[in-house]
């Protein structure tokens, strides 16, 4: 940041420095934060679009309240960043993403002012009623504030943490955020109640009245009702919903008017109710910067970009990614197949399913970011002879395992799973991992569990999952671009279980799951320069395992490795059975399983994290070389 840019805001490192600004100049500061923050992920990358569109209550709620002391919850965190300019952290703003930088969301081992971390939606009104209950128990009189998004409000653990708050009587204040724009447009009902709210209230012409109610706002929550309250209710709120879980409502107002935002927070504060509060906002995704403004995801997520321009750097890659590999695909399948429906949660453009949907509207279906709900909806589609394919990142299928075990695996639904993001993904970091699909899926009975080497692969698995119509499947793929090999027709099909001899040698045999394919022979390549002859299997199914050829493998081979980009309790745990119950470690086989290692692995560039995670070729060899030998450096190979 450039010391001689701005008036207030190279002053401020904490929230207690923003308080001693004069009132009157919030706007100007706000305005600062705003410029800051887009300069920041111009050169970093990250998620622009969410936090310029709360830039305005970012300063009001750390104007208004004592934070640390108060406890400000960010639901998500993707519009955090403006947040971490203010507490501390504006020294390495642009860090984010980084190898041993700051987080993408909030987190908290970073900083006392993430009191919860967050990186998955619709959690921060739960954790907020966690604190202010543990508060109530421990006669502290701290304030709670969750802000949480109209997108995050269509999950279903919103509400349930709502009735409960409710219920409780327990005084928290939720800020809604609506600006009509999660990731994707907000989709289901709620989308359309909340524009009923808006419909015909009057913030946006007569926000003097407004703060003239404002006045009467503690009114409110005293035991004797007014008329000044009966008119809030009435004319400006509009809450029936709210109202109904237990919530005094007030809203909608102009999210931006930071004047209007710190007298309803003061409001809220001093407020005497022994129950939740809940300030509904009306805001713009990319306010203040013109080109996220006129995009259609607002600059949701972004690369690094031109200030002026707003031209984003552009990868020259043109090898298509796994993303659309499949989404292309599955688009070839449903021109012959009017049973194939694509099924995501908020998540279209992510999956390919906004691609999917362009072809077949009427069979794509959005559900908002209610995972839970997306499963039992396609084990319901599959249940009258449809194919569903529930397109969905490995960590956020883990936000539905109880509907995967319960409504589609017990009853054998033919529900098609595909696991995008499957592996390390780089500057998202521990919460976007796709670490544990393998281990969670593989243990259910009767499911069919693959994993693409490449994308030729991918489409394989995809033409075999069509025909499979007595049990669920599930095909995981990783982020980002293929390996540019060549696609098969849609009519290349695989046998169900079985792997796929790479090369052979007859010393060592690596069994590779999964997109350490490359990885696994050019390790083998090394080694045979040094006379170490190497098999690569290409497993394909971590359920049902390919029981002959690993068999087989084990007889011909001294020493056999398992590779997979998942945690412990997956691929290899299922090897290592097979192998033992059938007695071969008893002949002196060496085994050894690399998987990802028990630790969350924070965010880097993926090969440097792979590094870490002992899964490049590197490590692979010398895994062997340590196997082959012994502890004083004798080699031992035969």
């Amino acid at each position: 940041m450039k010391k001689e840019k701005y008036k207030y805001l190279n002053d401020i490192n904490f929230p207690s420095d923003l308080r001693k600004i004069p009132e009157g100049e919030l706007k100007l500061l706000a305005k600062e934060l705003r410029e800051e923050t887009i300069s920041a992920v111009s050169t970093t990358g990250g998620h622009l679009g969410a936090g310029l569109g709360v830039i305005e209550l970012t300063v009001a709620l750390h104007y208004v309240f004592d934070t640390p002391n108060d406890k400000l919850i960010w639901d998500v965190g993707h519009q955090a960043y403006p947040h971490k300019i203010l507490t501390g952290r504006k020294e390495k703003i642009r860090t984010l993403r980084q190898g041993k930088g700051l987080s993408g969301f909030t987190k908290r081992s970073e900083s006392e002012y993430d009191p919860f971390g967050a990186a998955h939606s619709s959690t921060s009104i739960s954790a907020a009623l966690g604190i202010a209950t543990a508060n109530k128990l421990s006669n502290k009189s701290c304030n709670v504030i969750s802000v949480i998004g109209d997108g995050a409000m269509s999950a279903g653990m919103a509400y349930e943490a709502m009735n409960n708050a409710g219920a409780s009587k327990t005084k928290l204040v939720v800020i809604l955020n609506d600006n009509d724009m999660s990731i994707a447009k907000p989709v289901g009902a709620l989308k359309s109640y909340l524009a009923k709210l808006l419909s015909g209230k009057a913030y946006f012409s007569l926000k003097d009245t407004i703060r003239l109610i404002l006045s009467s706002f503690s009114k409110r929550f005293s035991k004797k009702a007014s008329k000044a309250e009966d008119f809030l209710r009435a004319a400006v709120t509009g809450g029936t919903l709210f109202n109904s879980l237990g919530f005094s409502y007030l809203g909608p107002i102009d999210g931006h008017d930071i004047d209007l935002l710190v007298s309803t927070l003061k409001n809220a504060k001093e407020s005497k109710s022994d129950g939740p509060i809940l300030i509904h906002i009306k805001t713009q995704k990319g306010k203040g910067y013109s080109f996220a403004e006129k995009a259609d995801d607002k600059y949701h997520g972004v690369t690094k970009f031109n200030v002026k321009t707003g031209e984003q750097t552009k990868s020259n890659n043109i090898i298509p990614s796994y993303t659309k590999v499949f989404a292309n695909t599955l688009i070839k399948h449903a021109e012959k197949d009017s049973k194939i429906v694509g099924i995501t949660a908020a998540m279209p453009s992510g999956t390919g399913i906004d691609l999917f949907s362009e072809k077949f509207p009427k069979r794509s279906f959005d559900v908002g970011i209610a995972e839970q709900h997306a499963i039992t909806f396609a084990g319901g589609l599959a249940t009258e002879g449809f194919k569903p394919y529930a397109a969905i990142y490995s960590t956020f299928l883990q936000r539905a395992y109880d509907q995967v075990v319960h409504d589609i695996a017990i009853q054998s639904l033919p529900v098609r799973f595909a696991i995008d993001r499957a592996g390390l993904v780089g500057a998202d970091g521990p919460t976007h991992a796709g670490s544990f699909d393998i281990t969670y899926l593989s243990t259910l009975p009767n499911f069919i569990v693959m994993a693409a080497s490449d994308e030729a692969e991918l489409v394989k698995m995809i033409n075999t999952s069509v025909d499979i119509n007595d049990r669920p499947c599930a095909f995981r793929y990783p982020r980002g671009n293929g390996m540019g090999v060549e696609l098969p027709n849609i009519d290349s099909k695989l046998e169900i279980g079985k792997g796929k001899i790479i090369k052979e040698g007859n010393k060592v045999c690596i069994l590779n799951f999964g997109a350490r394919l490359q990885e696994c022979l050019t390790a083998a390549k090394e080694l045979e320069i040094k006379g170490v002859k190497i098999s690569v299997i290409d497993a394909r199914f971590a359920k049902p395992l390919d029981q002959d050829l690993i068999l087989s493998c084990a007889r011909d081979h001294e020493i056999i490795l398992t590779i997979e980009e998942g945690s412990i309790g997956g691929f290899g745990s299922h090897v290592s059975h097979l192998l033992s119950s059938k007695g071969i470690f008893d002949k002196g086989l060496k085994f050894r399983s690399l998987t990802l290692p028990d630790i969350f692995i924070d965010q880097d560039k993926p090969d440097l994290m792979y590094d870490q995670a002992g899964l490049n070729s590197k490590q692979i060899i010398e895994e062997i070389e340590l196997i082959l030998f012994n502890r004083s450096g004798i080699k031992i190979i035969k």
